[in-house]
């Protein structure tokens, strides 16, 4: 088995694809985990060794593809693996509500995650309100978060509604944190690193979430995993997938993440990324991500922005060499600076990011369930 994000190839142990429940071996203790990704394919189409992705040390890895190309169910595939290795933990923020599947073998979904208010810098909270943080209720609302009796939006507008300011900036910044109170994002008792980095998935559904909120979790959760590796007070190396990365890099998530990408790898914190839009994606969520899988893509900018930051081994031609078939990838990774077409493997977890067909509905049953196959819409054989 050829392993990716390890500079000799290699191999390494971990669960099989096939979902067989042959312990890991202990005859290759320096091999370390593995994620399995599937298997390489020839310029012929035919189907050749089996490739798997090192989990063993930490990695900045990104996942790109036009929409349908298969980008979320292959970072569900990388969880996957992650979930069945030793002394990890993954984490998955998941905007859109499809990938609780990945807890089927016994984590956990939050359907609606709550962090602690602190938990999101003080300096970072008039941006997530949307305001100007040099402006008087931007300022005011900094303040209040930092230097508010308690960790609550409670204790904040508390502290806005006896601040000496002048009544209108009060009046703003009560206004504000009342809407963050109304996302119900916040609590005292908010999730913390070390419930977060048990082994087990731990996915945060943030689907029911506005954009912001969601941001705010993420951010949390970014932040709080690294500060747990710095302070070593979590033994397990987290690894994040953040599922709709452009929409986090563009929001008060952005800096944390970014740390990931940049410092991640000292305290042993891992970055994986989906995104449809690479271009919309910082330089450094590019540029800094040693391994690049690369589903089918049209635009020509997200390709620009791609090759820009590759080496030139690799961004030479790299429209042309970029997989038309869904479940294909352009794999590219740093650590023996090559790209090979993959092909992904099916996912062991229950997928609930497929899009649904009119055709699965019975016809005269809005709800599909007392039709038979034969009864349903199909062409005639």
């Amino acid at each position: 088995m050829h392993v990716i994000g390890r500079e000799n190839g290699g191999t390494g142990y971990g669960r099989e694809p096939e979902g067989d429940d042959e312990s890991r071996s202990k005859d290759r203790p320096t091999a370390g985990p593995i994620a399995p990704l599937g298997r390489f394919r020839a310029p012929d189409d035919s189907v050749g060794a089996r490739v798997a992705v090192d989990v063993d040390s930490p990695h900045a890895a990104l996942v790109v593809g036009k929409r349908g190309a298969g980008k979320t169910h292959t970072l569900a595939v990388l969880a996957e693996g992650v979930v069945a290795a030793d002394g990890v933990a993954p984490v998955v923020i998941d905007p859109m509500g499809v990938l609780s599947g990945l807890a089927a073998d016994g984590g956990t979904v939050h359907r609606h995650p709550r962090v602690r208010p602190d938990a999101v810098p003080p300096a970072a909270w008039p941006t997530l309100l949307d305001l100007d943080p040099a402006g008087a209720v931007g300022s005011l609302v900094w303040r209040a978060v930092a230097e508010s009796s308690a960790p609550s939006v409670a204790a904040a507008r508390e502290y806005v509604d006896d601040a000496d300011a002048a009544r209108p900036a009060r009046r703003a910044a009560d206004t504000h944190l009342a809407l963050a109170a109304e996302w119900d994002a916040f609590d005292p008792d908010g999730l913390a690193p070390r419930a977060l980095a048990t082994g087990e998935p731990t996915v945060l559904d943030c689907s029911g979430l506005p954009p912001a909120a969601a941001g705010a979790v993420c951010a949390a959760v970014a932040r709080g995993l690294y500060d747990a590796r710095v302070r070593e007070t979590i033994d397990r190396l987290p690894w994040l997938f953040v599922d709709e990365a452009h929409a986090f890099f563009d929001g008060v998530a952005g800096d944390a993440l970014a740390t990931l990408l940049t410092r991640g790898r000292a305290p042993g914190v891992s970055l994986a990324c989906a995104t449809q839009r690479p271009a919309a994606l910082p330089a450094v969520a590019v540029s800094q991500a040693d391994l690049l899988v690369a589903h089918r893509l049209h635009s020509r900018a997200d390709i620009d922005a791609l090759a820009a930051a590759r080496p030139l081994a690799v961004a030479d031609g790299l429209a042309e060499r970029l997989p038309t078939g869904v479940g294909e990838a352009l794999v590219v990774d740093d650590a023996s600076e090559t790209a090979t077409t993959v092909r992904v493997r099916e996912r062991r977890t229950p997928d609930e990011g497929a899009s649904p067909r009119a055709s699965d509905r019975g016809r005269g049953d809005p709800d599909g369930e007392n039709c038979d196959r034969d009864d349903r819409n199909e062409p005639d054989e």
